[in-house]
């Protein structure tokens, strides 16, 4: 260890002596365990000041940024008091009013005094909790597409499967089983794009509220995924946390492909995603079904009008200003860095204002919620993924 606890001070005496007596620095700090800019350090500091600096010296900082003096610190606690109501901007120009040759604290300052006395009501960030949204009915093919993963299995080498399923709903047709390593989105975006060159684009898309699909802690629990889903004019919906029922259909196929493909597991993910695609080419041209009037799925499937073609620029005509999020999830505006979140990370976004420094944020035609100018603080809105994007599921 470097220097001996026991005693400090009569380890330095004893290296400044020994260096006083012609030792090299360098093996002096490699027998005392310590850095050659700790052992340059100690010296310069006894020549300087001699024996003293020797000595440990308080760590305690010479001044203090937010100290006022005391007369004006009681002046902003008694004002407080007086108006509780008042904010640090407020109080401030108060204490300016009062002392006016006196400089005036910052407003910063001012709040740090209120907020080590207990007297800032701290807002708590809502949190987002999932609540599920409106669902509708597919009655044509590609009016809605359902997607999950079916629960993990190991296979025989010892790996986890974790199968993407996406089916359309109106026809049950299966459009995707992919056998992949995780629930991460990494993995989905191949997949999706790949269906959507295949059959087209869908109305809308049901999902649960996990991963990818969702984000537990994103803005209104949107994902990179979905967002991705709403840029190519894809409607997502979301079933109430702990019901599956709600995306029953789906789940009822899911039991017939782990049935068909998975007990037992295949022995790598090749062989079982072999196992996928033979499933998923009987269950659409071979099997009938009881609820399609025993037609094959693939009978009453049709790909869809609407092409895939990208993501295009997202334009906001009636929108004071345009800004780009940047790779952590915030828009810079006049100096502020307001946190918006991630999942927008280089899109752009669009900046009406509505009253004096208060300014709605939107992304495409979602209203996302509102930023002021003095705090810089985002609050969200109202969900905008709720009925009002999506029609009532009829009874």
């Amino acid at each position: 260890m470097p220097w001996k606890e026991t005693c400090v001070l009569n380890e330095r005496t004893k290296f400044i002596a020994r260096l006083l007596d012609g030792e090299k620095m360098s093996c002096l700090c490699e027998e005392y365990g310590i850095s050659r800019k700790t052992g340059y350090k100690i010296w310069n500091r006894y020549q300087n000041t001699g024996h003293h600096a020797l000595v440990d010296r308080s760590r305690i900082p010479h001044r203090f940024g937010n100290q006022l003096p005391e007369q004006i610190e009681r002046s902003i606690l008694k004002l407080k008091k007086d108006k509780p109501h008042f904010g640090a901007p407020k109080i401030r120009e108060l204490i300016a009013r009062k002392f006016p040759d006196l400089r005036t604290p910052a407003t910063s300052t001012v709040h740090a005094v209120l907020d080590r006395n207990g007297l800032v009501t701290h807002r708590k960030r809502k949190r987002y909790r999932a609540e599920g949204t409106a669902l509708s009915k597919g009655i044509q093919p590609n009016d809605l597409w359902c997607t999950d993963f079916k629960g993990e299995f190991m296979l025989g080498d010892r790996r986890y499967c974790y199968p993407l399923t996406i089916t359309d709903q109106a026809s049950r047709y299966i459009l995707a089983v992919e056998a992949l390593d995780s629930v991460k989105e990494k993995g989905a975006f191949p997949v999706f794009e790949r269906v959507f060159q295949q059959y087209g684009l869908p109305r809308s898309i049901r999902s649960d509220n996990g991963v990818p699909f969702a984000s537990p802690n994103g803005l209104f629990g949107l994902s990179r995924l979905s967002v991705w889903w709403l840029r190519l004019g894809i409607q997502i919906e979301r079933i109430k946390p702990g019901h599956p029922e709600q995306n029953g259909q789906h789940e009822r196929m899911h039991l017939t492909l782990k049935t068909s493909t998975a007990l037992p597991a295949a022995k790598n993910f090749l062989t079982q995603q072999d196992r996928f695609e033979s499933f998923q080419e009987e269950f659409n041209n071979e099997r009938p079904h009881q609820a399609l009037a025993m037609k094959f799925p693939g009978e009453l499937y049709r790909p869809s009008d609407k092409a895939y073609q990208g993501i295009g620029r997202i334009d906001y005509p009636m929108h004071h200003k345009v800004i780009t999020v940047t790779t952590c999830g915030r828009i810079c505006y006049k100096g502020l860095k307001i946190s918006l979140s991630r999942v927008f990370a280089g899109l752009d976004i669009g900046l009406r204002q509505v009253d004096d420094k208060i300014w709605l944020v939107s992304f495409m035609d979602y209203d996302l919620g509102y930023f002021d100018e003095d705090s810089g603080e985002f609050e969200p809105g109202i969900n905008p993924f709720g009925p009002k994007v999506l029609p009532m599921c009829p009874e």
